[in-house]
């Protein structure tokens, strides 16, 4: 053989070795990675949809909550219509304790309605999801459950593909043969999927004849729906023909190779720095042409291969932000749906950590004696160094007071590493922390618990968090231990701030909407509560003396004469006389008693577990200080004079005079008008009702009195009838108060 030949087939033997190589390598490297590729594709999507479904449910519970928080019967109808209305759910029910249906809005989904936190239902295509909350009154009695559902139709499954980005085939049951409910899949592939998923085992990737990738997802917690996820392969097709097509390729050409290698070896070159300045101005879906196996191809290859994993950490990070706006979203249906502070703060504090990364933290809110108290903590589980460790709620910082006191103190965000210091604090054990203060500016202090007239009375709904005001500091949002145990950066501070932010509008959105309801309870001018909480609270007493056997006394009061006030030195100088008046009053009663202004100068007093001798001794002090002491008021224009005032009093006793809460204020209305036609400045015991027709019954000689002479609740007491001097004669007329 001669040189030239020798060099030829050495030549060949160089040139075809490596690209046989090559295309081996390039078919087999293309598959694995269009695998992955689908793989991270399929599990990108099973992870969007439970992020997807999880909110749905969320979304659905708090919009049972918002129907469940309504007290009202009547009412809850409207509020449920309502979030029908705003979309927040398809349907919504109300059952009873029985499980019957006491209301559920029109045009609901068909049945049956997958729970959200339940088992997955045997048999039969999902109707609906749905979220069930317990319904209960005032008192924590158990009404019934508030169920919020939201279609599951081929509109939803649609939603969830286009969110996804991958084909999705909702299925009849999670378990037996696949039978389709609603799909996204062409029905030219759709019969090979569906045996795909057949043949699927969990989370196993299996794939079509035709390249398509298949995955079953669910039922499982916080995804109840059994699904089928498809992908197709994105290898081209006829790859491996055009393989061996450049192997002969190569073969014919190989004896052209040499005059033109350096033009092969320059062009490559050229390629990959122009692709190179296509991804430095954001183009990452720039490839590199592979037309050699050598170091210039396998260069290329590795751009590539680069350009492909910075595409898919851009497609996590995308991800990553759609989480965020999911999580973001929560906490605005959260703040626009619900006024439990601590749930909002809850689902805060999860937004937070999901975005920074952290594994725990804790907000903490500043009480009215200047010390930081946890409301809630996530992942601090045995971390507080306090005496139960299993409850943040016993965590207490004082202001000024390691990481979290010296935020509150500077009003400036702290982060760094954990220092140990000499003097132990309450603060939880950790490696890196970020502290972020969040205040309100203008929020009004609300001041303690309760209501104007008593603290142990606050209306339902009303025991309001005390805290700084007036823009002062609010609370803390702390963060601890980074994943990766790197120390927080500028971004998770900035991060934080703007949770911190939503914080303190859910604590003072909470603060105000418990003043305005604990205003609409109270008279503006005494302080008292009025009207709509008497009629609230003799319900409520009347049941308890029920439940318990107890007896309740209400005393009906007018002050005498009060025109003569007003029209003699003035409406100012009355108002005047009905707030001292009702400063006499608290002043006289108990902290169990509740006192009413029932309108113009007549008010109302209730004495819980008082029977009638109790209540004529209240009255007689109640007469007595408001008798002895005039009212010091200001004249029109002139010197500051002393108004005499005096009290009528009515006196009536459940269950001896009435049976029911307004029956009992009735009778003690017309105890009243006796006390009145009297000559005022005293007090009248209501009458018994006339007993009904009766039979003698033989009563056991050695009957006797209770030892304490006290009457009990259901008894009639005779003599106690007459305590106070009740007129024994009838009523007077009811013709005017004579004021």
């Amino acid at each position: 053989m001669t040189l030239r030949g020798r060099l030829t087939a050495a030549f060949l033997a160089v040139v075809l070795g490596p690209v046989l190589l090559g295309a081996f390598f390039v078919g087999s490297t293309m598959a694995a990675v269009d695998r992955s590729r689908a793989t991270e594709r399929l599990g990108l999507a099973a992870a969007g949809v439970r992020t997807s479904v999880d909110a749905l449910c969320q979304q659905l519970r708090a919009a049972a909550d918002a129907v469940a928080l309504v007290t009202d019967p009547a009412a809850r109808s409207g509020a449920a219509a309502q979030v029908v209305g705003r979309g927040l759910a398809a349907a919504v029910r109300v059952t009873d304790t029985a499980g019957r249906f006491t209301y559920a809005t029109a045009g609901g989904p068909a049945e049956p309605w997958q729970d959200c936190s339940g088992d997955p239902a045997p048999g039969g295509p999902v109707g609906a999801l749905a979220a069930r909350v317990q319904l209960r009154d005032p008192a924590g009695t158990d009404l019934g459950t508030v169920v919020a559902a939201q279609s599951v139709d081929p509109a939803f499954v649609a939603r969830l593909a286009a969110v996804t980005g991958v084909a999705i085939t909702l299925l009849d049951d999670a378990a037996g043969p696949v039978r389709v409910t609603h799909t996204t899949e062409n029905r030219e592939v759709r019969a090979a999927v569906l045996a795909a998923a057949d043949r699927a085992d969990g989370d196993r990737i299996t794939e079509t004849a035709d390249g398509r990738y298949v995955r079953r997802l669910g039922p499982s917690p916080g995804q109840p729906l059994p699904l089928v996820l498809s992908v197709p392969g994105e290898r081209p097709p006829g790859l491996y023909a055009a393989l061996v097509s450049a192997v002969v390729l190569a073969a014919l050409l190989a004896v052209l190779a040499a005059w033109r290698l350096a033009r092969a070896t320059t062009r490559p070159l050229m390629q990959l720095a122009g692709a190179v300045d296509r991804v430095a101005h954001g183009d990452l879906t720039a490839r590199v042409p592979v037309r050699s196996r050598d170091e210039i191809g396998r260069l290329a290859l590795a751009f590539n291969r680069m350009t492909r994993e910075t595409g898919t950490y851009v497609t996590a990070l995308t991800s990553s932000r759609d989480q965020l706006r999911g999580h973001l979203a929560v906490l605005g249906d959260t703040l626009a749906s619900t006024h439990d502070l601590e749930r909002i703060l809850r689902v805060i504090l999860h937004s937070a950590i999901a975005a920074t990364g952290a594994r725990a933290g804790a907000v903490l809110l500043l009480d009215p004696d200047g010390v930081l108290v946890a409301q809630c903590a996530e992942g601090l589980e045995g971390r507080w160094p306090v005496e139960d460790p299993a409850d943040p709620a016993t965590v207490r910082v004082p202001v000024g007071a390691g990481v979290i006191g010296t935020v509150v103190a500077t009003g400036e965000p702290l982060r760094g590493r954990w220092e140990p210091t000499a003097t132990p604090t309450a603060e939880p054990l950790c490696e890196t922390y970020v502290a972020v203060p969040f205040s309100a500016p203008g929020a009004a202090d609300l001041g303690g618990r309760g209501g104007p007239d008593r603290p142990g009375h606050p209306p339902a709904g009303a025991d309001g968090d005390g805290g700084a005001g007036g823009g002062g500091t609010l609370g803390v949002l702390a963060l601890y231990d980074r994943l990766g145990g790197d120390e927080f950066d500028d971004d998770d501070l900035e991060t934080l701030r703007t949770f911190a932010g939503h914080a303190a509008v859910a604590v003072d959105n909470v603060r105000v909407h418990e003043e305005a309801q604990r205003l609409s309870l109270t008279d503006p001018l005494t302080g008292l509560w009025n009207y709509r909480y008497l009629r609230e609270s003799i319900r409520r007493e009347v049941e308890r003396a029920n439940r318990f056997g107890r007896m309740l006394s209400v005393l009906a009061l007018d002050l005498d004469r009060f025109k003569d006030v007003n029209d003699t030195w003035g409406h100012t100088a009355g108002d005047a006389v009905l707030v001292e008046f009702a400063r006499r009053v608290r002043g006289e009663i108990r902290e169990v008693d509740l006192a009413f202004r029932h309108g113009g100068e007549e008010f109302v007093v209730l004495l819980p577990e008082t029977d009638a001798r109790g209540a004529t001794i209240v009255a007689e002090r109640l007469g007595a200080v408001v008798r002895g002491s005039p009212v010091r008021v200001d004249s029109n224009g002139g010197e500051p004079v002393l108004v005499p005032v005096t009290v009528s009093i009515g006196i009536a006793v459940y269950p001896d005079h009435a049976a029911s809460g307004q029956q009992v204020l009735d009778a003690a209305d017309d105890a009243l008008y006796a006390a009145k036609a009297a000559g005022r400045d005293g007090y009248r015991l209501a009458q018994l009702p006339d007993p009904p027709p009766s039979q003698e019954i033989p009563v056991v000689a050695g009957a006797a009195s209770p030892p304490d002479g006290l009457p009990r609740a259901g008894a009639v007491d005779a003599a106690g009838a007459a305590t106070g001097g009740a007129s024994s004669g009838p009523h007077p007329p009811r013709q005017g108060r004579g004021r």
